[in-house]
């Protein structure tokens, strides 16, 4: 069996095993209402990543999510009244979600075979997924085709892309053994138990994806928002938590570090266009903080 059937099989079959009943399932569910009801930590975290969509976000936008195994992604776009259709490669809490009222329209899709038409939707939102993907390139592309407008991927960042001094220090140290670094840089390599490789973005990762296929403009926002711990995350996401406190403590000095370039942000919002956005969406997204990269027309097609 190939690495990749064998991952997506692991990964459709991955919600069976981790709630192998109707009642875990529905506890989940109900976790999550609650989390988001009362303004959990888990639900900042992940609240923090979907308003990385705000400048894109209109009254009569489709929208698609992909490797939305719960259904939560798309619940976002659907509470602003958006029409949303969620997928995954997994179809355990899709039909949940919707008897909860939580989303109206899901598919059952692997990502690198969506069967969907081209330009379906406007927007494609995928969110902490694509490093699931055993090929995340076949992804990207199935994205782009269905889409009208863009595609938005918010995922860990590639921190030797935007670290300078990191990438000066791997080029000598590979000079005397390709593998010291690793001694050190435990997870410069990683995989999943399932046993696809972890892509994590990259700005210039994605301007060379982007032109290799002819489109016009990229644009990114870094965030840092790796504060995630299963002993905290159901605590109040206000000053009434310390632990609430200990990670606003860290934001300023991880947003700090990352003003003065002397660390990457630790999650990347990269935004593919398929085509050139209105005045009003860039107009949008220069005040939300997105870099804007428009690519000169190439000069032979």
């Amino acid at each position: 069996m190939t690495v990749e059937k064998r991952s997506h099989e692991a990964h459709s079959g991955w919600y069976e095993i981790q709630y192998n009943s109707l009642e875990a399932q529905e506890r989940a569910i109900e976790t999550w209402k609650r989390g988001r009801a009362e303004g959990t930590i888990n639900n900042w975290i992940h609240q923090r990543q979907l308003q990385l969509t705000a400048p894109f976000v209109g009254t009569s936008q489709s929208w698609l999510t992909v490797g939305d195994g719960y259904g939560f992604d798309a619940n976002f776009f659907f509470e602003q009244g958006l029409d949303v259709t969620a997928t995954d490669i997994a179809g355990t809490f899709l039909p949940l979600a919707r008897t909860h009222g939580l989303i109206e329209k899901y598919s059952v899709e692997n990502a690198e075979r969506l069967s969907f038409a081209d330009g379906t939707f406007d927007y494609v939102f995928c969110k902490e997924a694509y490093h699931h993907f055993p090929r995340p390139y076949l992804a990207v592309y199935e994205m782009i085709r269905v889409a009208r407008e863009a595609v938005i991927l918010v995922e860990p960042h590639d921190p030797i892309s935007k670290m300078p001094l990191l990438l000066a220090l791997r080029n000598i140290l590979d000079r005397w053994d390709t593998a010291l670094l690793q001694r050190y840089w435990k997870n410069r390599y990683s995989h999943e138990e399932v046993g696809n490789y972890v892509f994590k973005l990259s700005e210039r990762e994605m301007d060379k994806l982007a032109n290799g296929i002819g489109l016009p403009a990229v644009a990114f926002k870094g965030i840092n928002n790796n504060y995630y711990h299963p002993s905290i995350a159901h605590e109040r996401a206000d000053d009434s938590s310390p632990a609430f406190r200990k990670i606003k403590r860290k934001l300023a000095l991880h947003d700090l570090l990352t003003k003065l370039t002397l660390m990457p942000s630790q999650v990347l919002c990269a935004v593919i266009f398929k085509k050139m956005p209105t005045a009003e969406v860039q107009q949008a997204m220069q005040r939300e903080g997105f870099a804007f990269h428009v690519f000169p027309p190439n000069p032979y097609a």
